[in-house]
């Protein structure tokens, strides 16, 4: 962050837990702002997709939208968030394993059950999508990726399909 004067992004995390909504909300925006910086910040920020306040979970939005890629120690948590029942924060898990590519190996089993069973259709699609870009490493969810590509959603087929190919089955 430019602004010497500006909380660190270790406070700033802290107060996306904090009991006032409006103060989340703030900590949310600062850390969209941080960019690149607020990498560390990754899991907090998907936990907060699943804040009641609805400025606290656009900014959180907002800031993983040009988050890119998150630490690879953050890949675990990633992995148990996926499986979230607010559709938000598994989307933007399943969206930052994917991003991690091949450091996101281990999410494979995940990815292929979150293809396989989240109602919302969003994290479906995210999933086949995640697992393309785990490339050769998605390989154990083949099954899954096959039965997708066979569903009725034209966007999840398509998107299983490519994820077969870049798996190269």
């Amino acid at each position: 962050m430019s602004d010497s004067s500006s909380p660190d992004i270790g406070t700033l995390v802290g107060q996306l837990a904090a009991g006032d909504a409006t103060l989340r909300a703030e900590a949310a925006e600062r850390l969209c702002r941080a960019g690149s910086d607020a990498a560390v910040a990754a899991v907090p920020l998907v936990r907060a997709c699943g804040d009641d306040d609805d400025q606290v979970r656009e900014w959180a939005v907002a800031g993983l939208e040009e988050l890119g890629p998150p630490p690879q120690g953050s890949i675990p948590q990633l992995v148990e968030l996926a499986g979230s029942r607010h559709p938000l924060v598994a989307y933007w898990a399943i969206t930052l394993l994917g991003r991690s590519g091949k450091d996101a190996a281990t999410a494979s089993k995940v990815l292929a059950e979150c293809l396989g069973s989240a109602a919302d259709p969003s994290v479906r699609q995210r999933a086949a999508w995640a697992l393309g870009r785990l490339g050769s490493e998605a390989a154990t969810a083949r099954k899954a990726l096959e039965k997708a590509a066979a569903e009725p959603d034209p966007r999840l087929a398509r998107l299983a399909r490519e994820a077969l190919d870049s798996i190269g089955v």
